[in-house]
């Protein structure tokens, strides 16, 4: 397992957090009179690694480091750089076999993420994307793509309480998106202009994110 020294340095954040925490029980009291600091924080990060080996506690480990990593919003692409989606023939299927025609998103303001339910930083990033579609499904187009089976997306969906569509792919998506990992997110324009390109977590329902639609809904 590779460590970045952005996740290093997120962890011992959260040890100094759990370290700065009075308990209140003899254990701790203990605990603090036997070692030092320093050595606490070696102890929690062994257990967190050890944590991190173990299935069941793996992912909600992934998922609060992600989120203490995605305190940042996307930034938008520099105009030089934008690329335009010339061919928008792309199929998709919603959970009621309802076909979905990515032609239908032309002219339009359309955020397209893919993602999926065992995806840490995905997961990480959600509520604030179910934040921003909230208060943006009735301005722009949201289109939510997923690869697993609708039986695993709808619990998770259900269990998180969120209240955007998911869809499935039926057909390879545009080149302009060539997707290696996930998340990843697209903002585009109603030119088709792609405003936003982010791989990774990050805050969507933040003021430059809600700022840049607004400007091109006008």
């Amino acid at each position: 397992m590779i460590w970045t020294s952005a996740k290093r340095k997120t962890i011992f954040i959260l040890l100094d957090l759990i370290c700065s925490f009075d308990l209140g029980t003899v254990l701790f009291n203990t605990i603090i009179m036997k070692f030092s600091s320093s050595k606490i924080k070696n102890i929690i990060f062994f257990i967190i690694i050890g944590a991190l080996l173990i299935p069941q506690t793996r992912q909600p480990i992934q998922v609060l480091l992600h989120k203490s990593l995605a305190i940042f919003s996307p930034s938008k692409i520099d105009e030089s750089k934008q690329t335009i989606i010339e061919d928008y023939n792309w199929s998709l299927m919603a959970e009621d076999s309802t076909a979905l025609n990515f032609n239908s998103m032309k002219d339009k303001v359309v955020l397209v993420n893919f993602w999926a339910t065992w995806c840490p930083p995905c997961i990480a990033e959600m509520p604030s994307m179910q934040l921003l579609y909230k208060d943006y499904k009735d301005k722009i187009e949201f289109v939510f793509i997923s690869n697993e089976e609708f039986s695993v997306i709808n619990e998770f969906v259900s269990k998180k309480g969120y209240t955007f569509d998911v869809y499935k792919p039926i057909t390879k998506y545009p080149r302009a998106f060539d997707v290696k990992s996930i998340p990843r997110t697209f903002l585009i324009a109603k030119n088709g202009r792609i405003l936003i390109d982010k791989t990774g977590a990050a805050t969507w329902n933040s003021k430059a994110v809600r700022n840049a639609i607004e400007k091109l809904i006008l």
